[in-house]
């Protein structure tokens, strides 16, 4: 069920809970606000710090403070937390497999009015390349608090795709970061695999055309990388198709993973994959306008489904 709190207080107040037990928990920010952060900047200013729009120097500093012993979220836009300063976080983060975690706000076209620099559809293809580096994408509040816990727990380099605004809290569906994915709907031949914020798309399409007579599971991969170990076993090797869903780009993306593990398994299922095209999007507008043009909701996920469903 969708509740009022946003995604971003979800996760910065579980943070918040987090750091006021532990002094050796920062956050640094690139000049990026969310409500519950400004407590925590306000109670523990020894533990934040706000670089401004400097993603670059924001990576370099975190790595100074984890090798002093600190557990360091960075916090900055999508985009520009992953791809401005990949050369820092694969050098000074992952060469030393340094526990900080980078929060990337604005997923998918979130931000679709900021236009092509904050697209945030190309953060997990570049973050997959990097061996050292676990991948969350929040689909739902109760996710986004577990996470802070797991990214903590990790002692390693992380990546959390954030979102914004209204998320559902599926506190009563079974949720273990170690297994790293849980089912949603009852798995059938034909399987849906998504996460973030297209999960509650997929979610959409999946009940009506279960109503429709279709037989479809759908399964939230929560934890993107390290791929989850049973994900071949329970999931894979029992379904005919695979159907991945996901507002990044589909280069490298979700939809990639799962072609790379099909192909190099005994796995026989077929896959089908739905996402972003592999595009430059110069476009402005509103992530619903964006999902319309580009088939990622409604009618255009229906059909596409359909069609695979065969």
């Amino acid at each position: 069920m969708m509740n009022d709190v946003d995604i971003r207080d979800a996760f910065f107040d579980r943070l918040y809970e987090a750091g006021s037990k532990d002094p050796n928990i920062m956050v640094i920010s690139a000049d990026m606000d969310a409500f519950s952060l400004r407590k925590f900047a306000e109670d523990f200013p020894q533990q934040y710090l706000n670089v401004g729009v400097s993603e670059q120097n924001m990576i370099n500093i975190a790595a100074g403070l984890a090798l002093s012993g600190k557990t360091v979220f960075c916090y900055s836009i999508a985009s520009f937390a992953t791809l401005r300063c990949y050369e820092q976080i694969k050098v000074n983060l992952c060469s030393m497999n340094l526990p900080v975690i980078i929060i990337g706000a604005g997923a998918g076209f979130s931000f679709g009015y900021d236009g092509p620099t904050h697209h945030g559809i190309q953060d997990v293809s570049s973050m997959r390349l990097l061996p050292e580096m676990s991948i969350v994408e929040l689909s739902s509040n109760d996710v986004a608090k577990k996470a802070v816990d797991y990214a903590i727990e990790a002692n390693a380099p992380c990546y959390i795709k954030l979102d914004k605004g209204p998320f559902p809290d599926w506190s009563d569906v079974e949720t273990n970061f170690s297994k790293g994915y849980r089912l949603l709907r009852p798995l059938s031949d034909i399987n849906l695999v998504s996460n973030g914020y297209m999960i509650r798309e997929a979610l959409k399409v999946a009940d009506d055309l279960i109503k429709s007579g279709y037989s479809l599971g759908v399964i939230d991969l929560f934890r993107f990388k390290p791929f989850p170990e049973e994900f071949l076993e329970e999931i894979l090797k029992s379904s005919k198709k695979i159907i991945s869903i996901e507002e990044g780009c589909k280069t490298g993306g979700l939809g990639t993973a799962l072609s790379e593990i099909i192909a190099q398994t005994d796995v026989t299922c077929q896959l089908g994959v739905i996402g972003s095209p592999d595009k430059q999007f110069i476009e402005y507008g509103e992530r619903e306008w964006f999902h319309e043009v580009y088939n990622l909701s409604g009618s255009g996920l229906r059909d596409q489904i359909v069609k695979f469903s065969g």
